[in-house]
């Protein structure tokens, strides 16, 4: 698990709905981001529910919870449940740093606007 990341910019986001730390959001930050879609960038807090606050790394690195095992220097789509997954199909959100031994793991990645 990496424990560094180099956020250049974060912003504040307000739940819809329960987000889970290290996990992409919907573009519009209210709730975790659907499979092979946008996102707006990575949950670095987790929110218990509708309208807690918590902090969106937008820009930068981040750490992102693994949906399966991901190569170092591997495009990355949102997956399930928001969890990062190897570029498939979709939008490309990120670029691995380092990889990811399985599900559940948490990876630095960076970031691609989208």
């Amino acid at each position: 698990m990496s424990q560094q990341s180099i956020p250049l910019l974060s912003v504040v986001g307000y739940a819809a709905a329960a987000i889970t730390d290290y996990t992409f959001v919907s573009p519009d930050g209210t709730l975790t981001a659907t499979a092979a879609a946008n996102s707006l960038g990575v949950a670095d807090s987790t929110a218990a529910g509708t309208g807690d606050a918590y902090k969106i790394v937008v820009a930068g690195t981040a750490r992102v919870r693994c949906a399966a095992a991901i190569a170092k220097g591997a495009a990355i789509d949102v997956g399930a449940t928001g969890q990062a997954t190897t570029h498939a199909a979709g939008i490309p959100v990120a670029r691995a740093l380092e990889a990811a031994a399985g599900a559940g793991s948490i990876i630095e990645v960076l970031l691609i606007p989208n």
